[in-house]
């Protein structure tokens, strides 16, 4: 056996795939060890975006929260300031209203006082007109002066 040539080149082979064998086992060795860093260099960059993120998540939840209650405040200060605006709507239009029925209330009293007035012009018209009919057709001439001369004499009196 040591003799035969054959058994020597499968000697030889042994050793050469026992060599390369070693070599590549090495290589693929240092490829899964280099792929392995690799893989966990992923893994923390991975974890550390997915810490960031969920940092991230809960600040943003944080702002939505703040910005609900600051709509809630906005709102509920939009509806106390509707609140006094109506009611300072509806004091003004009782004002205004008030001041409308002085005023109609005022333009009665006054067309009232100038129908009154009217109606005493009228009568005092219509009295001196009857009064002088009256002197005419009940005096004469004589009659007529002696009521104007007492008239005058006692205008002085009146006037005092």
């Amino acid at each position: 056996m040591l003799e035969d040539p054959t058994f020597w080149v499968a000697v030889a082979f042994l050793i050469f795939v026992a060599a390369v064998g070693k070599k590549g086992v090495d290589a693929v060795n240092g490829a899964l060890d280099a792929r392995g860093k690799a893989i966990g260099a992923e893994i923390k960059e991975a974890e550390k975006l997915r810490e960031e993120a969920q940092h991230l998540l809960a600040e943003y939840k944080r702002k939505q929260r703040d910005a609900l209650s600051e709509a809630e405040e906005i709102l509920d200060h939009a509806k106390l300031e509707a609140q006094r605006l109506t009611a300072q709507g509806e004091k003004d239009i009782e004002a205004a209203l008030r001041r409308r029925e002085q005023a109609a209330l005022d333009k009665i009293a006054q067309a009232e006082a100038k129908a009154l007035q009217e109606v005493r012009n009228q009568a005092i018209d219509v009295a001196m007109a009857a009064t002088a009919k009256l002197l005419k057709s009940n005096l004469d001439n004589e009659g007529l002066n002696a009521l104007v001369d007492d008239s005058i004499g006692n205008l002085s009196q009146k006037l005092n």
